[in-house]
């Protein structure tokens, strides 16, 4: 199956001259991204000087990837757009109603792991329960309060479906490897601000070591603001998170939701990697014209690893029943054993109901038709991988006989 869908190639060849001076016009797409925000959220950029400052560097790190497609430009550009609206909507709704601070985040269950080590599967039935509760990927895009009016929700929801509908039309392998639904619950790095998901786009050295060495705690306070817009004048359920991109921040993590328990989940660092560089490919193919396919194994294979090392470092800081460790085997093989321990572990009901659930997450993961790679594609061979997660493969590995 195409990466890309050949409508969308013609349509970057015909664009390509319209970007060529892009990196000269930073300034003004930042102002108008500004004015855009100001105007829809009756906002202000005033107090978030740092947050654009570090949007404007990000694109600015975007503008200077060599081979760049005019859709990825294009859609990076009203994705940070409008992921300031949000910022300024969230800000402007603790404003307005102080005691959204005191909205207490109360023991969030948060599953992490390497990326395809079945971390969306977990997220889905754990999010089932009526007493847990799980961000929708137009919530997280658009935070806002319970009350709003029914007219303004379906535009929310309508501007999520568009970002899903665009993702499968650009690449068909696309619902294959991560499907997007507005109505779905989604990641956290629809809100946080920085991270892996703008690194899986393009190869952007000055970005990549800036994202690995910067202080992530005022990301986390932010997702900590949202959630709390989320569930002020909603009944109060235990929030269901999940992002592998928190293994990287662990310790900011627990700093921010202290009584956090964190399922991580893990997968042969082998497999993971094959899977992993597909995924880059399948988005890079989306936002450059010709991806280094030998470069993406090498960003990829030190990224995973600094994950896993960073992850393994913070969880000797925190109490022992705080990260509960699943192995993706035992999740394939006898998942209704696995999944009935994890519910008993994170003191969660299990019962007919989340049978059910867990048969229904089940059927979807397995419709999607399946995802095909080959980690020799980008250059590496097993022995690389073992060389840089060290005796993480062992771990995983012992962790699946148990």
């Amino acid at each position: 199956m195409q990466r890309v869908a050949p409508w969308l190639k013609a349509i970057n060849v015909v664009l390509t001259p319209t970007i060529a001076n892009r990196r000269n016009k930073i300034d003004k797409i930042i102002k108008h991204a500004i004015d855009e925000a100001e105007s829809k959220t009756d906002g202000t950029a005033h107090g978030d000087e740092q947050f654009i400052e570090e949007m404007r560097f990000l694109l600015t790190c975007f503008a200077d990837v060599d081979g760049l497609t005019p859709t990825g430009w294009i859609g990076t550009v009203d994705d940070l757009g409008k992921r300031l609206e949000n910022r300024m909507r969230i800000r402007k709704l603790h404003a307005l109603h102080p005691e959204i601070a005191d909205e207490p985040i109360e023991r969030p269950i948060v599953v992490a792991g390497l990326p395809r080590t079945g971390t969306t599967l977990t997220h889905h039935v754990l999010a089932e329960p009526e007493a847990h509760r799980a961000p929708l990927m137009w919530e997280l895009m658009n935070c806002d309060l319970a009350d709003i009016p029914d007219s303004v929700r379906e535009r929310y929801i309508k501007q999520a479906e568009q970002v899903a509908q665009g993702a499968s039309k650009a690449s068909p392998m696309m619902p294959r490897i991560h499907p997007l639904g507005a109505e779905k619950p989604e990641e956290c790095v629809f809100v946080l601000p920085h991270g892996l998901m703008f690194v899986v786009r393009a190869h952007m050295p000055r970005y990549e070591q800036w994202m690995l060495d910067r202080d992530y705690t005022p990301d986390y306070q932010y997702l900590k603001q949202a959630l709390q817009v989320l569930q002020y004048g909603r009944p109060r359920r235990r929030w269901v998170l999940k992002s592998p991109a928190h293994l990287w921040s662990l310790e900011t993590l627990f700093k921010t939701f202290p009584d956090a328990q964190v399922v991580w989940t893990h997968r042969d660092p082998g497999t993971v990697m094959g899977s992993m560089c597909s995924l880059a490919e399948t988005s890079q193919s989306v936002h450059t014209r010709s991806p280094d396919l030998e470069e993406i194994g090498r960003v990829w294979l030190g990224m995973l690893a600094t994950g896993i090392a960073r992850a393994s470092a913070a969880r000797e800081n925190v109490p022992g029943d705080s990260i509960i460790d699943v192995s993706y085997r035992h999740l394939a093989e006898d998942p209704e054993r696995r999944f009935t321990e994890l519910f008993e572990r994170l003191d969660a009901p299990w019962g007919p109901t989340e049978r059910e659930n867990l048969d229904a997450a089940r059927n979807r993961a397995g419709g999607t038709g399946g995802h095909v790679y080959d980690l020799s594609r980008y250059g590496i061979g097993q022995s690389d991988v073992a060389q840089a997660f060290g005796g993480y493969g062992d771990f995983v590995a012992g962790l699946g006989t148990v």
